[in-house]
């Protein structure tokens, strides 16, 4: 029959094609399926073809009111049908399938869908809103409902939208590509939200695996590995008092404590992860109470692996499908900032994973990665780096970090790896890295990257932060970028936290010659805007708990981690401390399982949590803890050198004068009547002792406070005679008598 009706088309020769181009068609392999399938104006009329594989007839009919406007027939190929219409009318086709008939509108129907603008932006490199840009996009054209899907790869022979709604079928739904951007697009007509989704990419040298979408908003929770359709994010927000108020309350003058956490592992519900709406149930009345100004969270952008915790993502604009949907994840930002609480993301613009289905060799070339493995390839994490010297690359990482700060009302990005992205020979030995146009070992188009991002983001996103995870001594990082620094907002000082914890893991009777540990982290304290990190990295892979890093035995190592924790929230800098560590967890974070809450059964576990809510009351109330941490002026030494008996004392200054005095014994022994110079004459409350009864210690200290005597010391014409309790810090504030 097919070939009966094929010659009598050979009569109308405007409803043929060539050979060649049928082929192509139906091998999958023609580059512009517009050329040939949809409506095609001929000499006295409109000449309609779509190829339907499989379908046992093909109706066009109005797309007003369902008149029948033609048969189409079948010529030349399976499935390829082919009818004219007596008018340029709109049109609807009726699929008959072994199944039941299918409407639908032609997806060839329709004209170019991508503005000349966003082509523009995007391969320059500064479309800030590929999230509604690219990717997959509910709307409506032409009083049609349906996706306008829109990938970048300028290298494949053809792309297609596959999924469910075609049987994955690479024939069904080729794409238009767009010169000279590189972007591929087409329309599918009653397509909506919550439809999974890939595409088949035909690269130079034949067909690749499916391929998630880079810019997807949402995914299949894996092992899925499906992008889907995402609904508008048409979320009504509550948090207008947090916005307004955010950038003074993130300011370097004010008090910041962060609480990192594993969004899968924190808690658990019968061994079940909690979605955002439970976790906001549960989380934000602890960090409350806690007294956590902000929460970190460990990326929550899709990522393949659970157990690379986030750090190896594959769908920078998706948050991971495991816990729930983009407007669970908003409500849980909302929550947040209802509660004020501040929300920071690990953000990774510095690699990505090997997996197949992601942005490896995305379009059968290196796309989004360098090409050399020399430039392109982290031996240490099986990663592909990100070749941000390439405008798509570059303004496609800029694009995903505001998607997070506008989108989500994410307040801060905490960007993973830096220190990997300055330097080019980075973990690599002698020629095994490409030195920079210079011959330098500096990434200039990662530097260039990072100062565009911090002027984007201080530019669209006012009071947003950008924290930098380095970990070399590179000069101004938090230095803003019109004076030749990086822009951070803050830095993680890795220096102090290796320091410190490299101190604390010494038996206390050999402390005394690692005494500069704990006081060479205030030599360049006040050359950044820092934060001190106790993070997720220093609980796992055999480095122990914090708990565990301390010596002793059981008595000391709570003795010691209660002093180290009172220690670190005196230092100058904003702090950050990861679940678990706030009640001393004895084993390292397992991301499998939930952290032991059991322990909080136990007299000093109890003891360290309570310590820890203490110390953010106290940090919180008194502006010397905070209000001076990027000024020398802020910080004084009175006792820097005793390296015998494991002694530090020093003052913290308020911006109005006020002091607050912290002493800290690293040994377990009582130090009677240790004099320490103070500024002012009086009486000196002890507002915190990390060794109080309270807190499971011994109970050792001054009675609630100290009189000065007139006796010169440090420096200063007054001191107080002290009773130092063994591995502990008191602090101090000076009062009326009396008061």
């Amino acid at each position: 029959m097919i070939d009966r009706l094929a010659q009598s088309a050979r009569q109308d020769e405007a409803l043929l094609i060539s050979t060649a181009v049928v082929d192509a068609l139906v091998s999958a392999t023609l580059a512009d399926p517009f050329s040939v399938l949809g409506p095609h104006s001929v000499r006295d009329g409109l000449v309609v073809r779509t190829y339907q594989p499989g379908a046992l007839g093909v109706t066009a009919i109005a797309r007003d009111n369902g008149e029948t406007l033609a048969e189409l027939e079948p010529v030349q190929a399976p499935g390829l049908f082919v009818g004219r219409l007596p008018e340029t009318r709109p049109y609807r086709l009726r699929v008959r399938w072994a199944g039941g008939d299918h409407e639908t509108e032609d997806p060839y129907s329709f004209g170019p869908l991508l503005g000349e603008m966003d082509l523009y932006l995007f391969a320059e490199g500064n479309h800030r809103d590929l999230g509604h840009c690219l990717g997959a996009q509910p709307m409506t054209i032409e009083g049609v409902e349906g996706v306008r899907f829109a990938v970048w790869a300028p290298n494949a022979r053809r792309v297609s939208v596959v999924g469910h709604f075609n049987s994955w079928d690479g024939r069904r739904h080729p794409m238009r590509l767009r010169y000279p951007a590189g972007v591929w697009e087409l329309f599918i007509p009653r397509l909506g939200p919550g439809e999974p989704y890939q595409y088949e990419i035909l690269g130079p040298n034949g067909l690749l695996p499916l391929k998630a979408d880079p810019v997807a908003l949402a995914t299949e929770a894996p092992p899925g590995t499906s992008s889907v359709v995402a609904q508008p994010l048409d979320f009504a927000w509550n948090d207008q008092a947090w916005m307004q108020q955010r950038a003074s309350r993130q300011a370097a003058n004010s008090p910041m404590s962060i609480y990192e956490l594993h969004a899968g592992s924190w808690r658990r519900e019968s061994g079940e992860v909690y979605n955002w709406r439970e976790l906001a149930e549960r989380l934000i009345p602890y960090v409350i109470d806690m007294g956590f100004s902000h929460i970190e969270l460990l990326p929550i952008m899709e990522h393949p692996f659970g157990g690379s915790w986030g750090y190896q993502p594959l769908s920078m604009f998706a948050p991971s499908g495991r816990y729930g949907t983009p407007q669970d994840f908003a409500a849980f930002i909302d929550a947040c900032h209802v509660a004020g609480i501040g929300v920071i993301l690990d953000w990774v613009p510095a690699h990505f994973p090997t997996d197949e289905h992601g942005l490896a060799r995305f379009d059968g070339t290196a796309l989004y990665e360098y090409e050399h493995p020399f430039e392109g390839f982290h031996q240490d994490w099986d990663t592909y780096i990100y070749n941000l010297g390439r405008t798509e690359v570059h303004g496609f990482m800029i694009a995903s970090a505001l998607h997070w700060l506008r989108q989500f009302h994410i307040d801060g990005l905490r960007v993973d790896a830096v220190a990997s992205m300055l330097y080019r020979d980075y973990s690599r030995k002698e020629g095994e890295w490409i030195p920079n146009r210079y011959g330098g070992r500096e990434n200039l188009e990662a530097i260039e990257f990072l100062r565009h991002l911090n002027d984007v983001v201080a530019l669209e996103t006012p009071g947003a932060l950008v924290i930098a995870e380095e970990s070399t001594a590179w000069p101004g990082v938090t230095q803003a970028t019109e004076e030749g620094g990086l822009g951070f907002s803050y830095k993680w000082n890795m220096g102090w936290m290796h320091d410190t914890l490299k101190y604390m893991a010494e038996d206390p009777v050999h402390r005394s010659y690692h005494h500069d540990k704990m006081t060479f982290g205030l030599i360049y304290a006040f050359s950044e805007r820092f934060i001190l990190p106790i993070s997720h990295d220093e609980v796992v892979h055999g480095k122990r708990s914090l708990l565990d890093k301390m010596p002793g035995d059981r008595w000391q190592k709570f003795a010691n981690l209660r002093a180290y924790l009172s220690f670190m929230w005196t230092q100058p800098g904003k702090k950050l401390l990861f679940m678990g560590c706030e009640f001393g967890q004895w084993r390292e974070w397992n991301h499998d399982t939930e952290l032991d809450w059991y322990l909080l059964n136990y007299g000093e576990h109890q003891g360290v949590q309570r310590l820890l809510r203490d110390l953010n009351r106290l940090y919180n109330q008194e502006p010397a803890l905070y209000e001076r941490d990027c000024e020398p002026g802020g910080f004084q030494w009175l006792i820097g050198d005793d390296r015998a008996n494991s002694v530090y004392a020093w003052l913290r200054w308020s911006s109005t004068g006020h002091p607050l005095l912290v002493v800290a014994n690293f040994t377990p022994v009582v130090r009677h009547g240790y004099r320490v110079g103070v500024p002012l004459a009086g009486h000196w409350m002890e507002v915190l002792n990390s060794d109080a009864e309270c807190y499971a210690g011994s109970n050792v200290g001054n009675a609630g406070g100290v009189l000065t005597d007139i006796i010169e010391s440090h420096g200063e014409s007054v001191s107080l005679s002290l009773n130092l309790p063994p591995l502990g810090v008191l602090i101090l504030r000076p009062t009326p008598v009396g008061g």
